[in-house]
C-alpha cells in the first residue's frame, strides 16, 4: 500500500499572522485523531514567520479526502477567511 504524502503551505498575511497560526494550531489534535492519519505536523518558516507548512501522511488518499471534507477545516477556512495570501497543496507520493 502506497501512503499519500501532503506537503501544504498556507502563507498568511503580514498582519494576520497570529490569527492564522491559532486556527491552525486548532487543527493538529482533532486532525491526528483522525482514521488514516499517520503523521499531522505544522512548521512555521524561521525567516519567514507568515508561511507555515504542514507536512502530512495519511494511509490512503481517499482517507485524506475525508479529511478535507470535515467540519473543523470547513471552520478553519471561514475563520481566515481575508486572511491567507496562498494555499498550495501538494499530493506527493515517496519514490525513495
Amino acid at each position: 500500500m502506497t501512503t499519500l504524502t501532503i506537503v501544504a503551505n498556507i502563507v498568511a498575511n503580514n498582519d494576520k499572522i497570529e490569527l492564522v497560526k491559532t486556527e491552525l494550531l486548532k487543527l493538529i489534535e482533532v486532525t491526528r485523531a483522525e482514521e488514516g492519519c499517520i503523521n499531522y505536523d505544522l512548521h512555521q518558516d524561521n525567516e519567514n514567520p507568515a508561511h507555515f507548512t504542514f507536512y502530512e501522511n495519511w494511509v490512503s488518499r481517499e482517507l485524506w479526502q475525508a479529511h478535507m471534507g470535515n467540519q473543523h477545516l470547513a471552520d478553519y477556512m471561514t475563520a481566515t477567511e481575508g486572511s491567507v495570501a496562498s494555499f498550495i497543496v501538494n499530493e506527493m507520493t515517496k519514490i525513495a
